[in-house]
């Protein structure tokens, strides 16, 4: 098991993200998982500190935690073979202790930045297959020619990647996108605080994907941001989750929103439901009660996301009061 601190990049800036990521580690959280947005969820407040520098800051700031992307879009905004290189380099600074979190991304993260109309579902899973593997063979193979139906590479070297390529999980909310993480990915990543079944799917679809594949479903890890607002003040803990209530939006209210301008407003609007997303409590054994469903389904690597602007305090009372908790039961 790893129990892991969730860096929000869109909620901090990146040098108290790194202090929190410090504070994390110190307290005994074994991973730091970071979001990669161009544009956060909300316009006021927000911040989108960039992933790529700010994992280099943080491999050398910290001594021992799992770092990565959770998730990183390896398709529209960045070409696939930058991400090659970039994720080889950390790699080959941090041996071991890097992973590469991807999915096919955000409308408001990309958009903006290629001036291209948002491509549906199936266009955005097969760039993102194609992606994955343009880059595994970027770390395997001495000489790359590549023409996909997406990315072109022509005798493309990456000359400095670590000894073991750095595992990549593969995020997914859908069937289809589950299926592909058990073909293609060393890992799976999803987020909690939806339907209970859609676990139980997701997770066989990766069992198919990696048994098509001939790959043992074992060996590929399952992570889960799991979304939690603990604090001894139950009330402090349910306002906290209020700069979050865009994760409460339904896919159709949020597809395809390019503008956090308009995000913002849309989540303003249904901030009563701003904590149906986070496991709220302001007791240690309920919390863990909460938990044990995902760690039962076979997840068996939970970062969690505290919403709170005071993540110290947070993270304080969590780490002192819960992860022994976890610890002791699994």
């Amino acid at each position: 098991m790893r129990y892991g601190y969730k860096a929000s990049a869109e909620q901090f800036g990146p040098r108290p993200l790194l202090s929190f990521s410090a504070q994390a580690e110190e307290l005994g959280l074994d991973t730091v998982a970071i979001s990669d947005h161009f544009q956060p969820w909300r316009h006021h407040g927000g911040h989108s500190p960039g992933a790529l520098p700010w994992l280099g800051a943080a491999g050398e700031r910290l001594t021992s935690a799992y770092l990565g992307t959770s998730v990183l879009t390896p398709t529209l905004r960045y070409q696939p073979a930058v991400v090659a290189q970039a994720f080889a380099t950390l790699g080959s600074l941090f041996d071991g202790r890097v992973f590469l979190g991807v999915g096919t991304g955000e409308a408001m993260n990309e958009t903006p930045v290629t001036g291209d109309v948002w491509p549906g579902g199936k266009e955005r899973r097969r760039r993102l297959a194609e992606a994955v593997t343009l880059i595994r063979r970027l770390w395997t193979e001495e000489r790359v020619d590549f023409e996909g139906e997406y990315y072109k590479v022509s005798q493309a070297t990456i000359y400095d990647r670590p000894e073991q390529p750095v595992p990549i999980y593969i995020a997914a909310s859908g069937p289809l996108a589950a299926s592909m993480a058990g073909r293609l990915g060393d890992g799976f990543i999803c987020t909690s605080g939806k339907r209970e079944d859609l676990y139980t799917e997701l997770l066989a679809k990766v069992r198919e994907g990696a048994e098509k594949a001939g790959k043992d479903y074992d060996s590929i890890a399952k992570m889960i941001e799991i979304k939690v607002s603990y604090d001894h003040d139950r009330d402090y803990a349910e306002h906290a989750c209020g700069w979050w209530a865009a994760l409460a939006l339904t896919p159709e209210q949020k597809s395809g929103v390019e503008d956090p301008i308009e995000m913002e407003r849309l989540a303003d609007a249904n901030k009563e439901r701003a904590s149906t997303r986070f496991i709220v409590s302001d007791d240690a054994d309920e919390i863990v009660e909460r938990i044990a469903p995902y760690v039962e389904l076979g997840f068996e690597e939970l970062v969690f996301h505290f919403p709170g602007e005071d993540q110290g305090r947070t993270l304080e009372q969590f780490t002192r009061d819960v992860l022994p908790r976890l610890r002791e039961r699994w």
